[in-house]
């Protein structure tokens, strides 16, 4: 009894779904995009974009979401680790969607397309045979195919040359690096990691389009966009709408659990310890083998998210200047109580790279992450003391 009704209720949606893709919008549809606000997550910190089409005349109301993959998909965790994880559209009734970003305290705006019935049914019929299963998956990437850029691209491949994104809005010129750190605050471990995660090809200047693969710039981008008709510029958006005002939440947290002073406590012990271990004229062994170890290690995977993965922002990653991978394969002879000459070499070789981070800091080719600077200070002063330490022995 309950699997035949299962099975009928199933029918139904499937009859429901095929019936909105294949029958024609009316003159009362509505095509709208929706930008959604952040969230807690750093995943959610970018917000969200997606289409609504409503048709009151055939009860039709769903949102079509470029932002969603499959669980269930074959190796999923090493996929996703390695870029290779496939998005896909996903469409759902208006009301769920509403309803669940509600539940988690998020702005929902809403922009109504000022589009004819001719446009508006090539939206629809795009995004329809875009949800086929053969169409629907695609390669997702964060600066240049996501659940933003998805909505700006729809839009260009069905309206064509009619469609002019006007670009005056942009009044100041920002890297990648300066977009994404507009969404976070600048001492938070979620700016950091994305800071130490990320390279230095994020840190060129973006386009004015290519701001959109923010939802905001979205938002703002079609605000501004006009659409070319019979000699004329009409503006892409008809009305604008808060479909839902959030709840202002107090930041959680405060410094003392901040990078900075986490970071700023790690980097005075290690010159507190160097400075004891000068006067004592010893090296705490333990202390450089955990230096080399974690460095190391986090150096070796910097180095595979640049070289085995397929994010193209992970590439040209200086903070390898100060997770040197090497480092992980010298922890025995840093640990040693007999040590090599050769230690004098690798520790000025490092004291070197440290060099070098600085100064692309400075130009500008990379920006680093300033919750890391206690830190570096500390490394660079325990570095110039082994650098003495083993050159006297």
């Amino acid at each position: 009894m309950i699997r035949n009704f299962f099975l009928l209720f199933l029918a139904i949606i499937l009859t429901s779904s095929a019936k909105a893709q294949f029958e024609p919008l009316s003159q009362k549809a509505e095509i709208s995009i929706l930008t959604i606000g952040p969230g807690a997550e750093l995943y959610d910190k970018f917000g969200h974009s997606a289409f609504r089409i409503q048709d009151p005349d055939t009860g039709v109301d769903v949102v079509f979401n470029y932002g969603t993959y499959d669980f269930d998909t074959p190796n999923f965790y090493t996929k996703f680790a390695q870029g290779k994880l496939l998005y896909e559209l996903s469409v759902e009734y208006y009301t769920s969607f509403y309803n669940r970003y509600v539940s988690q305290n998020r702005w929902i705006k809403s922009q109504i397309l000022n589009l004819n019935a001719a446009e508006k049914q090539a939206v629809s019929d795009f995004l329809w045979n875009n949800y086929r299963p053969e169409n629907k998956k695609y390669k997702y990437d964060f600066f240049y195919d996501n659940c933003a850029t998805k909505i700006r691209d729809v839009l260009i491949e069905v309206l064509g040359n009619k469609l002019e994104y006007k670009e005056d809005h942009i009044t100041e010129s920002y890297t990648f690096r300066d977009l994404i750190q507009q969404r976070l605050q600048a001492n938070s471990w979620g700016s950091l990691g994305i800071d130490v995660a990320l390279g230095a090809v994020i840190d060129k200047q973006a386009k004015p389009i290519e701001y959109q693969f923010l939802p905001d710039y979205i938002f703002e981008g079609a605000e501004n966009a006009v659409i070319h008709r019979n000699g004329t510029d009409e503006k892409l958006v008809k009305t604008t709408e808060i479909l839902f005002e959030n709840k202002p939440v107090a930041n959680s947290g405060g410094f003392i659990f901040s990078p900075l002073f986490v970071f700023g406590i790690l980097g005075l012990l290690l010159i507190y310890v160097t400075i004891k271990d000068y006067k004592a004229e010893r090296r705490s062994r333990f202390l450089d083998g955990v230096i080399f170890f974690v460095t190391g290690l986090i150096g070796v995977f910097l180095l595979l998210l640049w070289f085995a993965t397929d994010h193209t922002a992970t590439a040209n990653n200086y903070n390898l200047l100060w997770a040197f991978p090497i480092s992980i394969l010298m922890v025995i002879a840093i640990s040693k109580r007999n040590f090599s000459q050769n230690l004098s070499k690798y520790l000025f070789l490092l004291l070197l790279l440290l060099s070098l981070l600085a100064i692309h800091w400075i130009t500008g080719v990379q920006i680093f992450a300033i919750g890391l600077l206690p830190l570096l200070i500390g490394l660079a002063v325990r570095y110039i003391f082994l650098f003495g330490y083993f050159r006297k022995k």
